[in-house]
């Protein structure tokens, strides 16, 4: 195994996820981590930062790997995993402190289930390789955005909808909702054309 500096990055990245789950802990037995910026309590702006940080190795490795010919088979295993474990561990703890419901990680956890059976089924037909769609792009971009904007919305998804909000905190929240509203739809057509495109995966080969 080749610990190139794209592969570090993608373990120094699975291990920011571990130091971003350790907040919400700490931030309990604390009873509140001290301070806060702009209204927002520091132990969301610490997630948050951790998550940016993470996102950015996430864009980084793979320049990386490309341009110094350094793509690995640890690699292209672990860069993905990683990837995964980074969005749907924040979207859980979104979950728990109820800044977004429930069925938003469901469906993004059940398109990457579906994603990779395929993915598997492909490599045993011979190594299909499924094309990432505009709705796997739109995902990412939009994922990644909401989630960072959602760790400094002190409301809950579509909170506006039921007023009491000031003028700002109302417009954040539309943006918030919005965002991570639009990722969700993209989750599912892009989930969608991957049914589309392996849809002869499952044809059996005539005997």
């Amino acid at each position: 195994m080749k610990m190139n500096l794209p592969n570090k990055l993608t373990i120094f990245r699975m291990i920011l996820v571990i130091f971003m789950a350790a907040v919400p802990v700490v931030d309990y037995f604390m009873g509140g981590i001290p301070g806060s910026v702009c209204g927002v309590a520091t132990a969301f702006i610490i997630m948050d930062a951790i998550f940016v940080i993470a996102s950015i190795t996430d864009k980084l490795d793979g320049y990386l790997a490309r341009k110094n010919n350094e793509v690995t088979t640890f690699g292209k295993f672990l860069d993905p995993i990683a990837d995964k474990i980074l969005v749907i561990s924040a979207l859980t703890i979104l979950v728990e402190v109820g800044r977004i419901p429930s069925w938003i990680p469901i469906i993004v956890i059940t398109r990457e289930f579906i994603v990779s059976g395929y993915r598997l089924v492909a490599v045993e037909k011979g190594g299909k390789v499924i094309a990432a769609s505009m709705w796997g792009k739109l995902k990412t971009v939009t994922q990644m955005v909401a989630i960072t904007l959602i760790f400094l919305d002190n409301n809950a998804y579509a909170a506006f909808i039921n007023g009491g909000l000031s003028t700002g905190a109302k417009v954040f929240n539309i943006i918030t909702t919005v965002l991570i509203t639009i990722s969700v739809v993209a989750t599912i057509f892009s989930g969608v054309d991957y049914l589309r495109g392996g849809k002869d995966l499952f044809k059996d080969e005539e005997k």
